[in-house]
């Protein structure tokens, strides 16, 4: 969707006088991303091969701290700035752990910068301002509504996510500004839950920026974090009442491979038993590094069986970025 096509509401805009900080120049670090994906990637079915959304200039040299769904696999990358200048990027480092994925311009970018803020200070009831590329009425003002554990059903785990609201709704890679003007996150998802009224809240996970800092100087010297990659099994997993049932798998994956199942509850991992969707993951990671076995107890067609699993590094299974 192209930057004219939609704006944000104008009473939910942020309103220049109403910060200490320079809006329109810290709105300005925000930039648009358009990436696109080889058709025959791996990601490329679940994901798309185009992929749109935002990023934040966190340095004066071009780099982008952006989410790392938007860029993994990119085989080319397009920079915007508010000002409608464009210049292509190269997708520097996706840390599968916290989400996080950086982009180094490759052509020169007049933009400010944001300095990465206290994200461990924010607490519920701040407010907050989340922005899209495309300046101040791509900005939402919001509040953060909630920080709490949060797991994905793609073998994803934050201690302790940021969540706000009223949400954005082109969330991907936006950034999360403090009344400081400093970055304090990424944003990652967007999430819906009933008031219990009959009405729909939205609101937007976002990626603490404090998970950066201490990967930061790993990703920029390898591309990701310089320790072993946890195990990782291509499976899809969501919660079903007290249940941990199997949605679905990566065809090529180690749990397809071994045999796991769509449908298949979750009974223990490693004998132990199965509390949450976090746990789950938790007990996978606890397993060893990539390529341990996890020995899986499930239940299918009402009978239990054992299967064990040799785990992968998932970065294993991805199209490295091309050089330019």
């Amino acid at each position: 969707m192209k930057n004219q096509d939609w704006e944000i509401p104008r009473n939910l805009q942020p309103a220049p006088d109403g910060y200490s900080f320079d809006l329109e120049r810290a709105l300005k670090a925000v930039v648009g991303l358009k990436t696109y994906v080889p058709a025959d990637a791996f990601t490329a079915n679940t994901l798309g091969t185009e992929r749109a959304g935002s990023g934040v200039a966190i340095n004066d040299k071009g780099l982008i701290a952006t989410i790392g769904y938007l860029i993994t696999e990119a085989e080319t990358v397009w920079i915007t700035s508010n000002d409608g200048q464009v210049v292509p990027g190269h997708a520097l480092a996706i840390d599968q752990e916290t989400g996080f994925g950086l982009v180094q311009a490759l052509g020169k970018l007049d933009l400010p910068h944001l300095d990465i803020g206290d994200s461990d200070s924010l607490k519920v009831g701040d407010q907050v301002i989340f922005a899209a590329g495309g300046g101040r009425h791509h900005a939402i003002e919001t509040r953060l509504v909630g920080r709490q554990e949060f797991a994905g059903y793609w073998e994803y785990v934050l201690d302790d996510a940021l969540f706000i609201g009223p949400a954005h709704p082109f969330w991907g890679g936006c950034g999360l500004i403090g009344t400081d003007g400093k970055l304090m996150g990424i944003g990652s998802l967007i999430l819906q839950q009933g008031d219990g009224k009959g009405r729909r809240l939205d609101m937007n996970m976002v990626v603490p920026i404090g998970l950066l800092a201490p990967i930061l100087k790993d990703l920029l010297s390898y591309g990701r974090v310089n320790r072993p990659a946890r195990p990782w099994l291509g499976m899809y997993a969501t919660e079903s009442g007290e249940s941990i049932i199997v949605g679905g798998l990566s065809e090529t994956g180690p749990a397809a491979r071994a045999g796991v199942r769509a449908g298949d509850k979750i009974l223990t991992v490693n004998d132990d038993d199965v509390p949450d969707l976090a746990g789950l993951w938790r007990r996978v990671w606890a397993s060893g590094s990539a390529g341990a076995e996890v020995r899986l107890r499930i239940e299918r067609d009402d009978a239990p069986r054992r299967i064990n699993v040799r785990s992968a590094d998932r970065v294993t299974f991805l199209k490295s970025p091309k050089l330019h």
